[in-house]
């Protein structure tokens, strides 16, 4: 499926083939399957039609009007429940009644020095929240067409989405749009129970509808894996800046951002599931508790490490989480390498040269708290 880097729509093509997870001799083998039957929606994803949704009539869309500016806040209420590391949410809205656009731009003030000192946390965190924002206005009834990258002179403005002309939800734009509120990172102990391989084949399309590979790798290049990540949280706790980053944003009670204690989770018994020690300079350590015997993991990858890749990458993150809480599944990212300069070895040797972007946690564990959010006047500049 072809993608054009400035536009892009929401949905994939209902008929895409998605692979089907096969186990052989320890490797996982992907088969073509028809993903009809998981209902991924109407043909807003393809080439054709993002194009037909870039040209749509001015004077159809100048019809329909601009959303008021109590749907607009709910709009970006919406795009604002997106993930972010360590929940900076670093975003911010401009909105153009005038122009029917609502304007993605990058918050540098929120960005995390030590752990994202190139801003791709920020640039996956803000395409998360482009992924909902598109959602939320197809559920709205409005086709949503996408700029990445507009201005070379506004290095801060990530993307423009304008209104375009009327659009009709299908069930799996609802579907989604309902998980968005009930997602929530799961840092605690999931149960020795696996995914099954219909729902690790929905995500594997659901990352490739937004131009990203959700690799899953075998028992062997796990095990790799989890020797990576332990290895970089060791690296990373040795650095003092990381750690007083960590006591900045994470701990405590918290309304607005951070991470609250309440929706950490405790550390491994026995050490299989390496998992971010969040405070590490607490004389209350959280505690430690048993964690799934084999975890279970994804890689999420691009093509490339460009800004656009980060930001595709964002997209593919939030589509891929929103189908796991559909299915029941919860996630954790376990991105400590990617943090570090050793990020190229979490890239199986095995596979085509790509550039990984996150690594996930899947699994079924209990329900948690969620974390906080801004309230909408403190990340829109301008009226609504």
């Amino acid at each position: 499926m072809a993608f054009s880097p400035d536009a892009v729509g929401l949905m994939a093509p209902a008929a895409s083939l998605v692979a089907v997870i096969r186990h052989d001799s320890q490797r996982l083998v992907l088969a073509p399957r028809d993903l009809r039957p998981y209902g991924f929606g109407r043909e807003a994803g393809t080439v054709a039609c993002m194009k037909r949704a870039h040209l749509a009539d001015p004077a159809q869309t100048s019809a329909l009007g601009f959303p008021s500016p109590e749907a607009v806040a709910e709009l970006l209420r919406t795009a604002a429940l997106a993930p972010s590391m360590h929940n900076t949410q670093p975003w911010r809205f401009h909105v153009s009644r005038a122009a029917q656009i609502i304007e993605l731009y990058a918050d540098p003030s929120r960005m995390l020095r030590f752990s994202d000192p190139h801003g791709r946390a920020v640039h996956i965190a803000c395409g998360a929240a482009l992924f909902n924002l598109r959602l939320a206005v197809a559920v709205a009834g409005r086709e949503a067409v996408v700029r990445l990258l507009p201005d070379p002179t506004q290095p801060q403005l990530l993307a423009v989405l304008r209104l375009a002309g009327p659009h009709r939800p299908s069930e799996a734009d609802s579907d989604l749009h309902a998980a968005i509120a009930a997602r929530h990172t799961n840092r605690r102990p999931f149960s020795n129970r696996r995914v099954p391989s219909g729902v690790l084949a929905e995500l594997v399309e659901a990352a490739s509808a937004e131009g990203a590979t959700l690799h899953l790798p075998d028992q062997m290049e796990t095990a790799r894996l989890l020797y990576v990540i332990s290895d970089a949280e060791q690296d990373l706790l040795a650095d003092p800046g990381y750690r007083a980053e960590l006591a900045r944003w994470v701990g405590g009670n918290r309304d607005r951002d951070g991470i609250p204690s309440s929706a950490l989770g405790p550390r491994d018994l026995v050490g299989h599931t390496p998992v971010r020690d969040f405070a590490p300079d607490r004389h209350q350590s959280l505690g430690y508790d048993w964690f799934e015997e084999h975890p279970q993991l994804a890689v999420l990858s691009t093509a490339a490490g460009t800004r656009k890749d980060w930001l595709h990458a964002g997209q593919a993150l939030q589509r891929v989480l929103l189908v796991a809480t559909a299915r029941g599944i919860a996630v954790a990212p376990l991105t400590q390498p990617l943090e570090t300069a050793d990020a190229w070895l979490v890239r199986d040797p095995r596979e085509r040269a790509e550039q990984p972007q996150l690594i996930l946690r899947l699994g079924y564990g209990l329900p948690v708290p969620q974390t906080p959010r801004r309230p909408v006047t403190d990340v829109v500049d301008g009226p609504l």
